[in-house]
């Protein structure tokens, strides 16, 4: 039976009282987890091997607190882009206090001009800029 023929079959089995839940016994666990530690089996040879999924490789992973066994990432860089790095994000933050008081001071403005539109009797501030255009 081809892969698809088995999901296929699997779905017309199943209904909500056949779903088979399984349970892994604790050895189990750490004999996979140690075949992953030896360097003999990838996580995806073994996954294949024992019919399980990577990402319950990875939960054992974790829950056994098996640090040295989870991915790793590797970043590869010259020393100018680190420092280059740093002084974008620096910059970044600049441009972002920046913003924010721009942001304040256009409110603030934006406040008084409502309230010198209505002091001087207009309905908004609109008609007050029509107004003073019109003087011009």
């Amino acid at each position: 039976m081809t892969r698809p023929e088995k999901c296929l079959h699997k779905l017309m089995c199943m209904d909500k009282n056949n779903y088979v839940t399984k349970r892994y016994s604790e050895g189990f666990k750490l004999k996979i987890l140690s075949e992953l530690s030896s360097g003999k089996y990838s996580k995806n040879e073994l996954a294949k091997r024992y019919g399980l999924n990577i990402t319950t490789i990875n939960r054992w992973v974790a829950g056994y607190k098996r640090f040295d066994l989870m991915n790793k990432r590797v970043v590869i860089q010259n020393p100018g882009e680190a420092s280059q790095l740093q002084s974008l994000r620096k910059e970044l933050e600049q441009l972002r206090k920046l913003l924010v008081r721009k942001e304040l001071e256009l409110l603030a403005s934006e406040s008084y001009l409502e309230v010198v539109a209505r002091h001087h009797g207009y309905k908004d501030v609109e008609e007050l800029k029509k107004n003073l255009n019109a003087k011009r």
